[in-house]
């Protein structure tokens, strides 16, 4: 068992949070530390790799960079969130290849750490339902709010759950980059709309080309009427 043995029911108990580049999950990452301490935890938010502490839990969130072994070998239970259902979509955007694929509703899973990505056992599978017309601060809002609600919810177990091996055929995703936002001017935006949804309006807009120049398009939902 890595990184000794911790007396689960005695507080506090030492918990790291890494979250290893500028992502989205950061601001939850940080309510996720503060619903800890104040749950009695000492809890630490950290950004890099050797920052993690020894002794604990270690949870990795919105991580781009496999954790190496003398990290993990740190702490008593190292875990990871990933927004894809596994062995089936491992790797990057799992949450935004689902909805490309039309699928509007997508599983968030509290999983072990493992060097082989995205591999670990799976303690928990949670799945959330969109209703199709939600953006994509309202889609991260939501999963965002699920890496919360699992990792608090692991800590709050009478005892640690183990996971569960994973079965089935796996798949492993790309990372997505700038031209993957592009829209055809040729079809229906009705017929794009799902990329539309995905689409990050500052990071990697959306974007098509027409008669020898690129237009970037913004979307966002209008007020609603009162």
């Amino acid at each position: 068992m890595t990184g000794g043995q911790l007396a689960w029911g005695q507080r506090p108990r030492c918990v790291s949070i890494l979250v290893d580049n500028p992502s989205w999950v950061l601001p939850y990452a940080e309510r996720l530390r503060d619903v800890l301490v104040q749950a009695g935890d000492d809890a630490l938010l950290v950004m890099r790799q050797e920052d993690v502490r020894s002794g604990g839990i270690a949870f990795f969130l919105g991580c781009l960079r496999l954790t190496r072994p003398e990290i993990i070998a740190r702490n008593f239970r190292n875990l990871v969130i990933h927004a894809g259902d596994l062995p089936r979509d491992k790797g990057f955007s799992p949450w935004t290849w689902s909805i490309l694929r039309g699928q509007n509703r997508v599983p968030v899973c509290l999983l072990e750490a493992a060097q082989a990505v995205d591999s670990g056992d799976i303690v928990y599978k949670e799945w959330i339902e969109f209703d199709g017309h939600e953006l994509v601060d309202e889609i991260r809002d939501r999963i965002g709010n699920a890496h919360v609600d699992l990792c608090a919810r692991f800590m709050s177990e009478p005892s640690p759950l183990p996971g569960v091996p994973q079965s089935g055929e796996p798949t492993l995703l790309r990372r997505r980059g700038p031209e993957d936002s592009r829209i055809d001017p040729t079809l229906p935006l009705a017929e794009q709309f799902d990329l539309l949804r995905v689409v990050d309006n500052e990071r990697y807009p959306a974007f098509f080309e027409h008669r020898g120049h690129r237009y970037m398009l913004t979307i966002r939902k209008s007020e609603p009427k009162s």
